[in-house]
């Protein structure tokens, strides 16, 4: 398998990974009483320290993954689907499809077969 197929396919994979292991604890913390309400949500996510570093790892990374999809849009690369998929979806499902696109895009550019 050619790097940019194995590519391709790494990044897909991981998309899919990244929206299906945190929905699971999503919707369980969902189902348990949890909720999007500022109070209760950044209460429950900076409940320790642990979870407290996690959270603010994840929104930092969201952060600069944001500056990131602003720098290729101003530079004519428009996907700004990715914004609202990093924070409604999750990183770890937003920045491998990014990611996952912006490969296939350049692959299209360049002629080469997926």
């Amino acid at each position: 398998m050619s790097s940019n197929r194995f590519l391709t396919h790494l990044l897909a994979a991981l998309a899919v990974i990244g929206l299906v292991l945190p929905w699971r604890y999503n919707l369980a913390y969902f189902a348990g009483g949890g909720s999007v309400l500022p109070e209760v949500f950044f209460r429950d996510a900076f409940a320790n320290a642990l979870t407290s570093a996690i959270t603010l790892d994840v929104y930092l990374s969201a952060l600069a993954f944001s500056v990131g999809v602003a720098l290729d849009a101003a530079a004519g690369r428009r996907r700004w689907w990715a914004l609202p998929a990093t924070f409604l979806i999750g990183l770890s499902f937003a920045l491998p499809s990014y990611l996952w696109w912006r490969l296939r895009a350049r692959q299209a550019a360049d002629g080469v077969s997926r």
